[in-house]
């Protein structure tokens, strides 16, 4: 019997990744997505014609609409990738975050929650509500790594929003029974990440001749997950994970955001070369900390390796390569978003967390 999942949030990074893999592998796929500024159905568009995929545009905020899909397709799934999700824009603007991510949660939690109630036998137990988190929640380590029963710390209105979220999904394991997983996701790169994120934002700047915003010294640590890895592993919890646990997903790739960067100028170097101009690295500029930045994300991936048998795939400097061969592949995806949705003239200094945890540095 082919396997249902409702996948919320759908249409962006990590959630296409995840959409993709999903129904490549023969299972039966429903994405919602709002189609708000990062979502985008470019991202499905090697899905777009598969039978085994169902798009709907709509908000996990709309009650009515959620529990007309859990009802219509009845899926053995449910998992909550939709998230507003990027650092600078919570401080900006925290209002959005707490309506998607906390209220929204609620909302899907509750509907999955009325829906997993109604089934009997052996789909109530296979049933598995999964929420895709972020490492963030736990704030800034200097050593060692985060574990899953760690203390929230959050810093940011995003990793509250988010910590927030995690707990309302806990709660109704433990009050309620509702079988949840929770995932915490590290900085996660890739194609189709939206040009706010550090890595396509550099790429695209470092190609346009614009500087090259570092926040501070640069010297900020974050730990890399390649997209598709991280799609796997969410998808592998969702299967194998235990009701009621969280799983970190990591990259086990720790780099200064400086070191990225100049990865990124070595390899628009060596791909992309600049017959007058000079090495893309004289475009570094450094510009002022952004309030509260955490200095450094890791994450110890001990429990999901030996629960689940997930450990990440990709390569750091292969997964980079394919990158920006994609970005510099795909000027024109580049470019209908930078055009209508998103100018990056607006960016003060270099982002790159994760749809859930879509790479902030």
């Amino acid at each position: 019997m082919t396997d249902t999942y409702l996948v919320t949030g759908g249409a962006g990074f990590i959630g296409s990744a995840l959409v993709r893999y999903l129904v490549g592998d023969g299972a039966t796929v429903i994405t919602l997505d709002a189609l708000s500024y990062a979502g985008n159905l470019d991202n499905l568009a090697m899905v777009a014609d598969n039978p085994a995929h169902t798009f709907v545009h709509g908000s996990i905020n709309d009650d009515a609409l959620v529990r007309q899909l859990l009802d219509e397709h009845q899926p053995q799934y449910v998992i909550n990738v939709a998230a507003e999700t990027h650092v600078d824009r919570s401080i900006d603007g925290p209002a959005a975050f707490i309506e998607t991510n906390v209220v929204g949660t609620g909302i899907l939690l509750e509907a999955a929650y009325r829906y997993w109630l109604s089934l009997d036998g052996s789909a109530r137990e296979d049933f598995r509500y999964v929420q895709v988190s972020t490492d963030e929640v736990f704030g800034s380590i200097r050593e060692g790594l985060f574990r899953e029963n760690d203390p929230y710390r959050p810093n940011s209105p995003y990793a509250a929003s988010k910590a927030g979220a995690d707990h309302l999904a806990h709660s109704y394991f433990r009050t309620y029974g509702l079988p949840v997983v929770v995932t915490h996701g590290s900085n996660t790169y890739g194609p189709h990440q939206f040009p706010e994120k550090l890595i396509p934002l550099m790429i695209l700047n470092a190609l346009d001749g614009k500087p090259l915003p570092v926040y501070g010294d640069g010297s900020n640590v974050r730990d890399w997950l390649y997209v598709d890895d991280h799609a796997h592993g969410i998808a592998a919890v969702a299967r194998q994970g235990h009701p009621g646990e969280a799983y970190n997903i990591g990259g086990g790739t720790e780099r200064t955001n400086l070191e990225v960067v100049n990865s990124l100028c070595d390899l628009l170097d060596e791909i992309s070369p600049r017959l007058t101009a000079g090495a893309y690295a004289d475009q570094i500029a450094y510009v002022t900390d952004r309030p509260g930045h955490d200095f450094r994300y890791a994450l110890d991936i001990t429990k999901i390796s030996g629960q689940v048998g997930w450990t990440p795939a990709a390569i750091f400097t292969d997964g980079l390569a394919d990158t920006v061969h994609w970005y510099l592949s795909n000027s024109d995806w580049c470019d209908a978003i930078s055009k209508t949705r998103y100018s990056r003239e607006r960016l003060g200094a270099g982002n790159g967390n994760t749809d859930a945890k879509e790479a902030n540095a």
